[in-house]
């Protein structure tokens, strides 16, 4: 009698869906985590309150985590990664524009869109920035998620300089720093008081603040603006 042959398991292909399943959990997790921070606080996300607002079970928390404090950290290293999208799409114009005023002012006036289309995001930052500062072993965190915003910001203003044939009279990186404080005094006025008109008249002084930094005896023309149309 002949037998009918049967081809082994994968085990490879197996032990990929169990990743893939294992890295759902955690990602689920991690956007539980994230919503119990922004309307709760970080006090307030516990293992129990995660996995209720994941609909999970606790097996299936410490399956994905070994702790809580393992989750808060890829809490601010996703929350992190989602934030610089954001800012890196604010702060990349579409277009010419016509001064370095002009440059800055489009990039608040798109970071400040996405500021409105997630909310609970930025307050999970500003929660996680404090839960991070306060929290031994994770201070680094919060230096790293500033580094990283002082990075964005600068290569932004490099972005606007060569738009606009338009130099700086600091150095970049200085000129960054004072970007970011302007952008987190925007953020949290506008998450306190939910006032589109006065985070525009912000936004108005942010530019011209920052457009004075401008070197005026030495502007160079953009090879982008000389091209012929």
């Amino acid at each position: 009698m002949v037998l009918a042959s049967h081809s082994a398991p994968n085990v490879e292909q197996e032990a990929s869906v169990t990743r893939i399943a294992a890295a759902d959990r955690r990602a689920a997790l991690v956007q539980a985590a994230l919503q119990v921070v922004a309307e709760r606080g970080v006090a307030a996300a516990t293992t129990r309150a995660i996995v209720a607002q994941a609909g999970m079970s606790l097996a299936s928390f410490h399956y994905a985590f070994t702790s809580r404090d393992e989750l808060m950290a890829q809490l601010i290293s996703t929350a992190l990664e989602q934030e610089e999208l954001t800012l890196a799409a604010a702060f990349a114009p579409d277009f010419e524009p016509e001064t370095m005023r002009d440059a800055i002012r489009a990039g608040l006036e798109q970071y400040f869109v996405g500021v409105k289309a997630d909310p609970q995001r930025e307050k999970a930052m500003f929660e996680l920035t404090h839960y991070a500062m306060r929290t031994p072993g994770m201070a680094q965190l919060a230096r790293q998620q500033y580094r990283r915003y002082y990075a964005l910001a600068g290569t932004a203003l490099e972005v606007a300089s060569r738009k606009s044939g338009q130099r700086w009279n600091r150095p970049v990186s200085e000129i960054a720093t004072l970007l970011v404080v302007l952008t987190d005094g925007l953020t949290i006025g506008w998450l306190v008081n939910r006032d589109d008109a006065a985070a525009a008249t912000i936004m108005d002084f942010a530019a011209d603040a920052v457009a004075r930094l401008v070197d005026e005896t030495e502007n160079t023309v953009s090879p982008e603006r000389t091209r012929s149309p």
